[in-house]
């Protein structure tokens, strides 16, 4: 058996950090921004993408959520 045929099943945290993710980076994060932000589970998603989409960088949203 190879590392390819291995099947590693996701936990809950991971599917819910790459779905944060995948969210963040439709919202307009760059995907830096993005990886930080979705491991951050006291980092509220709605005010991160609300943020962005009301034109703030999303640097400068990185900054103000940390």
């Amino acid at each position: 058996m190879t590392v390819v045929d291995t099947f590693i099943p996701e936990t809950e945290d991971e599917r819910v950090a790459r779905w944060r993710f995948e969210q963040l980076l439709q919202a307009g994060y760059d995907e830096t921004a993005a990886l930080v932000l979705a491991d951050l589970v006291h980092v509220d998603l709605h005010l991160a993408v609300d943020l962005v989409r009301r034109g703030c960088a999303s640097d400068t949203a990185l900054r103000i959520l940390l």
